[in-house]
């Protein structure tokens, strides 16, 4: 299938040679870290004026999807730190600006809610441990949510509901506890960490609300769960696209090979043929949706519509993409099952990936 490519010949090289290695030391390799570096791809949805891409959504996506079709494990990494250092637009502009003078700085940690803050009249004393922070062993700082509390009391906000902020802490202050042990996306390094009674400035909590941003992009004026939405459903749509393509080889060979008999051949094809289209038309939905709205922020216009509908199209997509490998994989034969192939490999990546919460959908 047709992608949109954007990498060269030279990188999807060392994209295809180091994917391996990564996945045998589970953590990205020092070659996949210069290449991400040397490409200011923790950078994406930073601004130009910090040394970053400054890339408008679409295009964000586009490269998202690239990198994920060659790479689901390096992919999946880019994608959440660089989503994580998008928080530069609600921080404080000079904690940020001196921050984001580092060519390797890189922002990652959890979304859960799961610490406790303790407020202490301008600082916050944080404890708490969080799960599946990203990158672990590369990011230079940790991003974390906490409960705030004064005088060991929970704190509310105006609706009663006990307050939340969202912190970032210095890779020093942080226990990694190397825990990230799954059968796919081993490179990611998903490891949890803790904080001990960890003392911080007023300046490293923020909250991730357009009315706060602290810069005026617009990519920082997009709600982040949609966001977050469209940047994880790209990789499902990268690695898919890849597991297509290479099915769709092997059936080559086997029908070349004269392993299928003729009905039984015309019928996989046929499937794989269906499987491919769907995939088209609804990568270039979920893509027009992205755009239109992205378009409506430009133009001050009303997203609530189209956001509903990128959360209901993103599930409803990755719900197919798992039903649709879980038909195609069987047929993959022994080869398919051995560790370094890379259809095992998208297969435990594609699976992996799914157990991230934001897309999956409730038991019926």
């Amino acid at each position: 299938m047709k992608r949109n490519m954007q990498l060269s010949d030279a990188t999807i090289a060392v994209l295809r040679d180091q994917q391996l290695k990564g996945i045998q030391q589970k953590s990205l390799s020092r070659e996949q870290l210069a290449l991400i570096y040397d490409n200011n791809w923790f950078k994406i949805w930073v601004p130009q004026s910090l040394n970053g891409l400054g890339l408008d959504l679409v295009n964000g996506l586009s490269l998202l999807k690239e990198l994920a079709y060659w790479d689901g494990g390096l992919a999946w990494t880019v994608t959440l730190c660089a989503g994580a250092n998008l928080f530069v637009g609600f921080i404080d502009p000079l904690v940020g600006k001196d921050i984001f003078a580092s060519k390797q700085v890189c922002f990652g940690g959890s979304g859960q809610i799961a610490g406790i803050a303790e407020r202490e009249r301008t600082s916050y004393r944080l404890k708490g441990l969080w799960k599946y922070a990203t990158g672990a062993p590369h990011l230079t700082h940790f991003t974390l949510n906490a409960y705030i509390q004064e005088k060991g009391q929970p704190m509310l906000d105006e609706d009663g509901n006990p307050l939340v902020r969202s912190f970032f802490v210095d890779r020093e202050q942080v226990l990694i506890h190397y825990d990230w042990d799954t059968f796919g996306l081993e490179a990611t390094a998903s490891h949890s960490f803790s904080l001990d009674n960890i003392c911080v400035d007023e300046n490293r909590s923020f909250s991730i609300d357009a009315k706060k941003s602290t810069y005026t992009d617009l990519l920082y004026q997009y709600p982040f769960t949609p966001f977050a939405e469209l940047t994880l459903v790209v990789n499902f749509m990268g690695m898919y696209q890849r597991f297509l393509d290479l099915i769709e080889k092997l059936f080559v060979l086997k029908s070349n090979q004269g392993k299928w008999e003729n009905p039984e051949s015309k019928a996989a094809f046929r499937k794989l043929d269906e499987m491919q289209q769907d995939y088209i038309d609804r990568t270039g939905a979920i893509l027009d949706l992205a755009a239109y709205s992205w378009d409506n922020i430009k133009n001050g216009a009303d997203n609530t519509a189209l956001y509903e509908r990128i959360a209901i199209e993103s599930r409803d997509f990755v719900e197919i993409i798992l039903s649709n490998v879980i038909k195609l994989y069987p047929h993959t034969g022994i080869s398919g099952a051995a560790a370094d192939n890379e259809i095992n490999i998208l297969f435990r990546n594609l699976f992996t990936a799914s157990q991230h919460k934001l897309l999956q959908k409730g038991f019926l």
